[in-house]
Order: structure tokens, then C-alpha cells, then sequence
């Protein structure tokens, strides 16, 4: 008997009898990468800036990244957008930011197209493309493209890596974390469930412990598949966080100051070819609230404290390239280096959330236009200048620095001019790129080029629907004319940027630009125009020399954002924070925590908090002689905890380092403990300890967190990771409670009666801050 045509055996394409000897067996193709296609690895660098690296100028020591240039070539105008998870996914997609749903970080979902958080669930990643095409897929690092809600253990995963296409992952979800102590780390899907680190742990090594690991499972299960993984680093985005050692080796280098850092910077850029010889360098930054003052012009306690914000962050640049080193060392061991693709870049310009005098404390600071008037920020940083890169800070640089970094480009991240978007991009292919006589491209590229030049260069076969949907065309295009021949014309000819209302358009050689000042009319912008193919530095304003070509590039941004879904604009009111879909209000009810609960999320817990009076009941049978945490919510970055030691009852609240505890002493059996907090407006909390039903400490005035704080979500029972108070976690450790503590319960009250109007300046620190 042979099969039938239809039924339980349509689609085989065998024979099937009644045996096995009378069938003839068929296994359905499963993808097979191109014959001697090579592995790819994408690594992504966060707030680097364009200088600094040491084949891009820098001074900082980048050896592995310079031997990959070596073997490659140098991208001197590539671009990102001038934001972290528009960057993120714009390299995924292929597809321009506000397009594939990422217009902004990924903390908001105010309803609108352009800024879902989210991938299209219509649009292939690149892991999805390459892993269609037989590749295994490796993501270690940042990964910031999933709305915050959505990154609990209850939290929809359709924008999570593996379900975008990665076999394997391991890092952080969201924008930023504690390098020492991170606050939340995942493997694939599962929250990685750690106490406590070592003292010497650091994250970047760890991604690179876990990167070298994926490579050598997957190369010795079957060498002849290749692999593709996406780096993407915390570094060098704040907190500005490295190891000591690497701290030390960098003290004094920067003791000249930016204005001299700047120069050296671009006189080495033009000798590597990185900068034609007649670029000019603009004038220091000068704009309203983005100014850079002359170093010699600086106090002498400035110039004592702001080099050793410099140190650190060239410390965590050179972590980035020992993770590359790393990556070289096991490609070469295993034979791959030669057939590996590198790509090396950064998601946007350098920062300047650290504004005029950088800071010891991120959060508290990150969102301050002003200069620090009466010197406290700089007295206090003085104090604590050899805690600065170490656990107990959470730092960022004066935007000086940046300036520098952004060599030889004006303004920062989040600008529409250059110095936001402009970054190195390093590719490397030793077996497809022998040596080579013009080793940099100045041809416009962009980080939507990425994945179709893998495509075109590999020979891959497009992905052109996701899950039965079809997929939109690439914005992106190849880049292997420009790799092939450095004289081969620009094929990415127009490109629209918009980040938080600065716009700008390149459209073949000129580039028109805004610079938008928040709460103003964007009618009132300014619209400058540069002819970059000549004047790359941007630092020839041809608006008034050209009205009519302006007035044409300004017409055709408002083409393409209204076809890339660009609109609506943020007029600098940060509403887009303020809109929340109503399912939210859920998560604003009580919640009982019972003990041995894992840390319960970053999102979920500031719920119950936020700008918001509430309780914290707590259940047990307390008996003389019990001591520990009973709740901890928050870390270094942030936080409070209310722990029994010495039979006394402490809480102690911690604003960005700066710390305020009350306590009260427990006689030999103590009934109901409450801490009854109270917000009666303008940004703060008074905080009552009540025992037995009578309020037995007080505290007034206590200032409320951001919404987004704090980082580390609620533990009952002990304060893991990073703790709130550095003192008691040195005495204690982690400090589990050592008596019967059944869980501990929140009930959330009323809002703040100004609630609504600090919910709009709440929201403007939250996009300074997570920019």
C-alpha cells in the first residue's frame, strides 16, 4: 500500500508505505547559512563619542579596537540618531526609528505610533534575518526596546530578545545600571536570581565572560556554523562606574583640561586621515544651557575635581576594548577571526547629562539646567573624590568632557547637530579585506545600513514578513559599494533626524538643522543649513545665503516625518511621559509581599510609591533579640529600608546618597509596625514609624523619588545587590531578618494634591535622566 495523496501525509515528500523498507524517508530544509558565510559580530558602544577611540584620535589606550580597524576600514561619517533606543531600533530594523515604533527611550507608551517602545510586530530583527538564514543568534549586553511595564516577570515578552530572534541572551532590559552591583540581570526570559556580588565583579567583564562562552559552546557543538552576536554595551553610558586599578591608570591624563584634550584630540584626527587637513574646528560650544566654559577660566577646586570624572570614563572605554581583545583572542584560538565580520559604533554622540559640573550623584543631578551656584555639588564631590567610579556614587562627567569627546563636532546626545549623531563606526572582514591603501570612508552612511550590507555582503537571503505579516522595505542600504571602492558615490543620499523636538534633515551634501528650545513654538525655530560636503564640522551657517534650498530641505522633513511617523512633537512638556493607557491604574492597588517573594521589579515596585502617600504594614511576631531587614526597597542610586538591629526599629531613607534615619526602641514583644507616609505636595514626604498604633518617630520633608526610582525593586526580609545604606550593608550583609516575618504589605493611597502639575516636571527629570 502505498500513501495517500491527501490527509495525514499531505506536504511529506517521501514515499510512505506500510513498512520502512517499502518508504522512502524526506526531511523538510532547515536554514543553512551561505557555503563559508562568516560570523558577525555587531558590538554597539553606548554614549561613545567620535573621538574616543585611538583610531578615531583618542588618546585613551584602544588596541584591540585599532588592530580591528587595522584589518578593516574606518566609517568617518556614519551616523545614529542622537538617542540610545531609537539607535537600537533603527540597527535591528533596518528601518528609521520613529518607523519601527522607537521615537524615544523606551519608558514610554503614550499612544502613538511613532512611540510604542516596542518593535513592529510585522518588522524581522537582524537576529531574526540572520538566524532565518542558519545562523545561531548570541545577544549579550543593553537591550532597551521593550516598554517598562512590560519588563516584569508578568510583563508581556514579545519585544524581549529571544523573542526577537535570539537563541541566546543575557544583560539588563532597560537603560542603565549599577556596574558593581546591577540591579537586575536576565538570562533568556528568567531574572537572574542574585543576592549579592563579589567585590572585584564588574559588568562588562561578566557580559564578555558570558559573550566567549556562547561563541565556544556554539563553535565546538558544530564548527562549521556561524554565529552572530550583538554586543551591546552598558558602558559608556553613566553611571560612570570602572575598577580601581583601571581608575589608577589614567590619573593625571587629564589634568590639562578640555579645551587641550579637544585640540590633541583633532590635531591626531587629521594626521590619521579622519579629518580632512582644512576642517575647522568650531569654537567651543556656547548655545543657552549646553555652554562649555574655558578651562582656564574654571575654580581651583574645579580643576582638582573634574579630571577624575575623565579618568573613569577613559577607564570604561578601555574596558570596551579588553572586551574586544577578549573576542579577538577566542576568534584567533578557534581559527574564526579571519572569517568574522566586526562591526564596532556607538548609539549617538556623548553625553551631557552631567550638565556644567558633572555629578556624584546621577539621578539627583542629571536633570539640573543650571550651573552649581553655591558650590555645593562641587564640595561634595570633592569629598568623596575617591569614592568617584566606585559603588557608592553614581557619577557623570561635566559636559566639557563630551564637548571633547564629540571632537571635532559641536553640541551632544539628544542634538540634531552632529555632535549627537556623528559616531566612529569600525568594520572589519580580514578574509574579504586584504590591507588596503585608503583605509577611511567619508561616504553618508547610516546605523540603518547596518543590516542590509550584512545581507548584501554575505549574501543572505532577505526576511520580507514576520509571522505571517509582511514586512515594510529597508530604509537602510548596503554600504558594500563605499567598502569596495572609497571613491564610490554616497547611496544613502537623504536622512530626517528628530529627537525631543530638534530636527534636522541631510539631503545630499547639505543638511538643515534646529536647534528647539523647550515650550516654545517650533514655528519660532531657527532653521540652520551647512553644505557638510564641504564644511563637515557644521561650523558655516548658509541660511541666509540660501533661502530657497532651506525652505526646500525644511519641506521635505516635514514629508518625512509624517511618512515615517515622526509626528506628534515633543514640545518639551514631556506629556508623552504623562500619557498612560488606564490598565496602569491597576497596578496602583494594594499588594501583600510575602517573604521569600524574588525582588520584586523596578516598574512594578515604584507603582505603589510614586508621587503618592502610602503604607507599609508589616506582618510578623517580633520577639526580643530579632534583628534584619524586614523591607528594602531601592539601592545606592536610591531607596529606603526599615530593618530591626539592636532592638531598635530604623528607617532610613536615601536621596541619591544623601541619607536621613530615625528609629525607635522595641520593648521585649512589639505588635503592628507601620511606616504611614504621607504626601502633602511640593515633592515631598513625612514619614511616620508607628508601633503598636501610636506614631513613635517622625520625619518631615523627606524628598520624594523620580518615578522611575528606585532602581533596585522591593525586597522583604533583607536589601539585596546594591544596598540603600552602604554602612549597615558593611556591618550586616544582606541582613535577613532573623524571626517569624510573614510578608509585608503596601497600600497605596492618594496622590499628592499637586500630584498632576509635578507629574510634568517628574517627567522632564525622567527624560533628562534616561536619555
Amino acid at each position: 500500500m502505498q500513501q495517500r495523496d491527501s490527509g495525514a501525509y499531505a506536504g511529506f515528500h517521501g514515499r510512505v508505505g506500510t513498512t520502512f523498507a517499502t518508504s522512502q524517508p524526506w526531511w523538510p530544509p532547515r536554514p543553512e547559512a551561505p557555503e563559508g558565510a562568516p560570523n558577525v559580530i555587531v558590538m554597539l558602544v553606548d554614549d561613545l563619542g567620535f573621538s574616543d577611540l585611538g583610531c578615531f584620535g583618542s588618546e585613551i589606550p584602544t588596541p584591540h579596537i585599532d588592530a580591528t580597524a587595522a584589518e578593516g576600514i574606518r566609517f568617518a561619517n556614519f551616523h545614529s540618531t542622537p538617542m540610545c533606543s531609537p539607535t537600537r531600533a533603527a540597527l535591528m530594523t533596518g528601518r528609521n526609528a520613529h518607523a519601527a515604533g522607537v521615537g524615544f527611550v523606551a519608558h514610554i507608551d503614550p499612544g502613538f505610533p511613532g512611540y510604542a517602545s516596542e518593535l513592529p510586530a510585522n518588522q524581522p530583527s537582524m537576529a531574526e534575518v540572520l538566524r532565518e538564514n542558519g545562523y545561531a543568534t548570541f545577544m549579550v549586553g543593553k537591550w532597551h526596546l521593550s516598554k517598562e511595564q512590560d519588563m516584569s516577570e508578568a510583563g508581556n515578552r514579545q519585544s524581549w530578545p529571544l523573542q526577537r530572534g535570539f537563541d541566546q541572551y543575557y544583560g539588563f532590559l532597560e537603560a542603565l545600571t549599577n556596574f558593581h552591583q546591577p540591579h537586575r540581570l536576565y538570562e533568556g526570559n528568567s531574572v537572574v536570581q542574585t543576592e549579592s556580588f563579589p567585590d572585584d565583579y564588574y559588568l562588562t567583564d561578566d557580559l564578555t565572560d558570558r559573550a566567549v562562552r556562547m561563541i565556544k559552546e556554539s563553535k565546538t557543538a558544530d564548527p562549521h556554523k556561524p554565529f552572530f552576536l550583538y554586543y551591546s554595551h552598558g558602558a559608556v553610558h553613566a553611571p560612570l562606574h570602572a575598577k580601581a586599578d583601571d581608575i589608577a591608570r589614567h590619573r593625571g591624563r587629564y589634568d590639562a583640561g578640555w579645551d587641550t584634550l579637544r585640540a590633541e584630540r583633532f590635531q591626531r584626527q587629521k594626521e590619521l586621515g579622519i579629518m580632512p587637513e582644512d576642517t575647522v574646528l568650531p569654537p567651543r560650544n556656547d548655545e543657552p544651557g549646553e555652554d562649555v566654559p574655558p578651562w582656564d577660566s574654571l575654580t581651583d577646586d574645579e580643576k582638582a575635581l573634574y579630571p577624575r570624572y575623565m579618568e573613569v570614563y577613559a577607564a570604561m572605554v578601555e574596558s570596551v576594548d579588553r572586551s574586544v581583545g577578549r573576542l579577538r583572542a577566542v576568534l584567533a584560538e578557534l581559527g574564526e577571526l579571519d572569517n568574522t565580520i566586526v562591526i564596532i559604533t556607538s548609539d549617538n554622540g556623548a553625553s551631557r547629562e552631567g550638565k556644567a559640573t558633572g555629578t556624584t550623584a546621577y539621578f539627583r543631578d542629571g536633570g539640573s539646567q543650571t550651573r552649581d551656584v553655591d558650590g555645593s555639588v562641587i564640595r561634595e564631590a570633592l569629598e568623596r573624590i575617591d569614592e568617584i567610579g566606585g559603588p557608592t556614587t553614581w557619577p557623570h562627567y561635566p559636559r566639557g568632557w563630551a564637548m571633547a569627546c564629540n571632537t571635532p563636532f559641536r553640541l551632544y546626545k539628544v542634538s540634531t547637530v552632529a555632535g549627537g549623531h556623528q559616531v566612529p563606526m569600525v568594520l572589519s572582514w580580514p578574509a574579504r579585506l586584504p590591507a588596503r591603501d585608503q583605509p577611511v570612508r567619508w561616504q553618508y552612511s547610516h546605523v540603518t545600513d547596518v543590516l542590509p550590507t550584512l545581507v548584501d555582503w554575505i549574501g543572505l537571503t532577505p526576511v520580507t514578513a514576520r509571522h505571517g505579516r509582511p514586512a515594510e522595505p529597508l530604509h537602510g542600504v548596503s554600504l558594500r559599494p563605499a567598502i569596495d571602492d572609497p571613491d564610490a558615490p554616497t547611496e544613502h543620499t537623504r536622512q530626517h533626524y528628530e529627537c525631543m523636538g530638534n530636527r534636522a534633515l541631510y539631503d545630499d551634501g547639505w543638511e538643515a538643522l534646529t536647534v528647539h528650545k523647550a515650550l516654545t513654538p517650533f514655528s519660532e525655530d531657527r532653521w540652520q543649513l551647512y553644505h557638510t560636503a564641504q564644511d563637515p564640522t557644521q561650523t558655516r551657517d548658509l541660511a541666509e545665503q540660501h533661502p530657497d534650498r532651506l525652505a526646500g530641505l525644511v519641506a521635505t522633513w516635514e514629508e518625512e516625518a509624517w511618512a515615517n511617523q515622526v509626528f506628534p512633537l515633543d514640545e518639551g512638556n514631556r506629556l508623552k511621559y504623562y500619557y498612560r493607557p488606564s490598565s496602569h491604574e491597576r497596578f496602583a492597588g494594594q499588594l501583600r509581599i510575602p517573604r521569600g517573594t524574588p525582588t520584586l521589579e523596578r516598574w512594578r515596585s515604584s507603582q505603589l510609591i510614586s508621587g503618592r502617600s502610602f503604607r507599609i504594614v508589616v506582618e510578623w511576631n517580633y520577639h526580643q533579640g530579632d534583628e534584619g531587614v524586614l523591607v528594602a526597597h531601592g539601592g545606592q542610586e536610591s531607596g529606603y529600608v526599615l530593618y530591626v538591629e539592636d532592638g531598635r526599629l530604623v528607617f532610613t531613607h536615601n536621596n541619591c546618597g544623601a541619607l536621613h534615619s530615625m528609629s525607635v526602641a522595641l520593648g521585649e514583644h512589639c505588635g503592628a509596625v507601620i511606616v504611614d507616609v504621607s504626601a502633602p505636595g511640593g515633592g515631598v514626604w513625612d514619614v511616620s514609624l508607628v508601633v503598636d498604633g501610636a506614631p513613635e518617630a517622625k520625619a518631615a520633608g523627606l524628598r520624594q523619588f523620580a518615578g522611575f526610582l528606585p532602581f533596585n525593586g522591593i525586597d522583604v526580609g533583607r536589601d539585596l545587590r546594591s544596598p540603600v545604606d552602604w554602612d549597615l550593608a558593611q556591618r550586616r550583609g544582606t541582613f535577613p531578618f532573623s524571626g517569624e516575618l510573614r510578608a509585608v504589605r503596601y497600600e497605596p493611597g492618594e496622590l499628592a494634591p499637586d500630584a498632576a502639575s509635578r507629574k510634568l516636571e517628574e517627567a522632564r527629570q525622567i527624560g533628562l535622566a534616561l536619555e
